[in-house]
Order: C-alpha cells, then structure tokens, then sequence
C-alpha cells in the first residue's frame, strides 16, 4: 500500500453522528423543534452532510482525516506530535454517549491549534484509546514532550 509504513496496522474508523447529536445535544433538541416549522430539515440535512463528508481513521501510528464529497482531502496527524487530546461532553451527550474530542498537535495538520471532532459515538473511550497509541507511537519514536516557560527566557 503506497504512503502507509509497512508496519501500521488500522485500530479504528469512525464518523460524526447525526442521529446521536439530534437526541443527544440541545441543540439537536431545538433543530428537532424547528422541523415543525421546516427550517429544521435543512439543519439536519446541512449536518447530515458535513458528516457524512467527513471520517476519521486511527492506526497505531497515525489520525487519518478524509474530508470532502466532490473535491476530497486525506490530512494526517502523526500520533507522536499529539500533545494533548481532551473530551467534553453534555449531560445530554452522556445519554446518546457522544462527545467532542479535542487534539493539540504540533504536527503541521493543525498549526499548532486545536483540532476538533465533534459529535463523535463513544468519544471517551475513543480519546483513552487515542491517549494510549499517542504514548506508545511516542515510545517507539524516542519522542519526548518538553514544556517550555516563556518566562524563563525573560
């Protein structure tokens, strides 16, 4: 397979979910409302679309991003780079077990800014898994994280 290392191995695949983030976040419940009045068919199709428009994909080595339905774009996070990977969640959330996940990265993907997936199933689960590959890719690489205080160089 061109462009994966031969020894990465996928651990696991996934989507936004429309149907969890209309019964599982507030917002779902007002767009769920407004469908009485036929503005909230649009909202759900717009969000269908934005999910099923984007997948995400973990190996043991990276976070691969698919996005686009007509003009695609493939984004990969090395799993070493990844600094920090938080997940909030609702009440709400923790009934349809959604949630959003959070990923701080040096790797050129991001920017050095924060990634966001959002309405994402099992999503606590999902960043502990995350959480453990970041640490092993990080083993295997050698990789430490170092913190800086600016205040130091002052």
């Amino acid at each position: 397979m061109v462009g994966t290392y031969s020894t990465e191995r996928p651990v696991d695949n996934f989507r936004s979910s429309t149907n969890r983030w209309l019964f599982g976040s507030f917002t779902g419940w007002l767009t769920i409302l407004a469908c009485a009045i036929g503005v909230g068919l649009i909202v759900i199709a717009v969000r269908w679309l934005q999910n099923l428009s984007a997948s995400y994909e973990i190996t043991d080595q990276r976070l691969i991003v698919k996005r686009g339905l007509v003009m695609k774009s493939i984004d990969e996070i090395e799993l070493y780079r990844i600094k920090d990977v938080r997940v909030d969640y609702s009440l709400v959330n923790q009934i349809t077990d959604i949630g959003t996940i959070t990923i701080t990265s040096s790797d050129r993907t991001t920017g050095n800014a924060q990634f966001v997936l959002r309405d994402i199933p099992a999503a606590r689960e999902r960043r502990e898994g995350l959480r453990k590959l970041v640490d092993r890719a990080r083993r295997l690489r050698g990789v430490r994280e170092m913190d800086i205080d600016d205040d130091e160089y002052r």
